[in-house]
């Protein structure tokens, strides 16, 4: 296995006018604290620890990682419904980090975002109409249609009936309120959508619809996507490009193709044997290998690489150095990895699997 030392002086991302999102350094670190008087802080649940990104207009960005990882706090620090601790977030040219609420209606007027819950992020007191027309009225956009003619408009791009307009969420199924919360999400002509698993609480035969219609309105409209997600799938197929997250950091990112067929860390090596195999009957084997122990607790995190308290080539110098986000020897222009000690650009099977858990052996 290949122990090639990464190659410094590399872009750790595309440069700076061509980003519509730029991520730089982002921190969100939660107190915990103790005493009921005096609440003093005892620690802190590190939940995204300093991580850079950055996507272009039009562009699409896959999150993966495993729960607990940092995606959908992500999310909420980059359309600024939780404060960042540290960092920057810049959004169209503008630094919206520290931003307040009240300065922040420009800037949500092209970013949106799709929660993951059809059930819980739909006001079950309002109509149809109102929660797609109340963006609108809130930040003064007045279409010459008017707004119900726009709302119904906009359910009819998610594949909805515009006499809808009337009805109730709690008269909808799981896939069709989600095909609301996206009418909502278009509302104000986003340059950029933050879907936060927007498909993980449909039926698997609902999934395949929502993907592929946030698919096409990509395409129709030129939004730019950060798609937070675990279902491996699903980013490949929406995502031109994926970043893995593990305990609040990123550890690999690159092109789709490059990624899910030459990962060089090991954590994203262990995530793809993990996607059952489509063709068991298939003559080239896939890598299995099997993880031991669960992910380490965010408030005490391990020093060094995060991962090599389950990692199969955990050194030494894995404990002492942090290993940054760069490109590695061997793999291409814009797939950067955080190992020490990249693994082979293959998931082809290995002569032995891996397994960490006796359990599992």
């Amino acid at each position: 296995m290949s122990t090639t030392q990464p190659v410094t002086g590399q872009p750790a991302d595309r440069t700076r006018g061509e980003s519509l999102l730029e991520v730089r350094g982002l921190q969100k670190h939660f107190p915990l604290r103790q005493g009921i008087i005096f609440q003093r802080q005892i620690g802190a649940v590190r939940a995204v620890d300093g991580i850079d990104f950055s996507v272009g207009p039009g562009e699409s960005l896959g999150l993966v990682g495993e729960s607990g990882c940092g995606k959908s706090t992500t999310g909420r620090l980059i359309t600024r419904l939780l404060e960042p601790t540290g960092g920057s977030v810049v959004f169209d040219g503008e630094d919206i980090t520290h931003r307040p609420p009240g300065r922040m209606r420009e800037a949500r007027s092209n970013l949106q975002m799709i929660f993951q819950d059809p059930y819980s992020s739909l006001n079950p007191r309002h109509t149809v109409g109102t929660i797609i027309e109340t963006p609108m009225r809130l930040n003064g956009v007045n279409p010459p249609q008017g707004h119900k003619k726009r709302a119904q408009e906009l359910l009819e791009t998610v594949g909805l009936n515009p006499e809808h307009y009337n009805r109730y969420p709690n008269e909808f199924s799981g896939g069709q309120r989600q095909r609301i919360g996206i009418a909502r999400a278009l509302a104000l002509r986003p340059k950029l959508i933050v879907a936060d698993e927007p498909v993980s609480a449909l039926d698997v035969s609902i999934q395949a619809q929502v993907v592929n219609l946030l698919q096409d309105l990509q395409r129709e409209f030129g939004i730019a996507f950060v798609l937070i997600a675990h279902d491996l799938a699903v980013v490949r197929h929406f995502s031109e490009r994926v970043a893995v997250m593990y305990l609040g950091k990123i550890v690999e990112t690159a092109d789709r193709e490059s990624l899910y067929t030459r990962p060089r860390h090991p954590y994203t090596h262990a995530l793809l044997s993990a996607v059952p195999d489509a063709d068991p009957d298939a003559t080239e084997r896939r890598e299995r290998i099997r993880l031991a122990g669960d992910v380490p607790s965010p408030i005490d995190p391990p020093s060094g690489c995060r991962f090599r308290t389950r990692c199969w080539k955990a050194q030494d110098k894995c404990a002492t150095g942090e290993p940054p986000l760069v490109r590695v020897e061997g793999s291409p222009a814009g797939h950067l990895t955080a190992c020490h000690f990249p693994e082979e650009p293959t998931v082809a099977a290995r002569a032995q699997d891996i397994v960490l858990d006796p359990a599992l052996g």
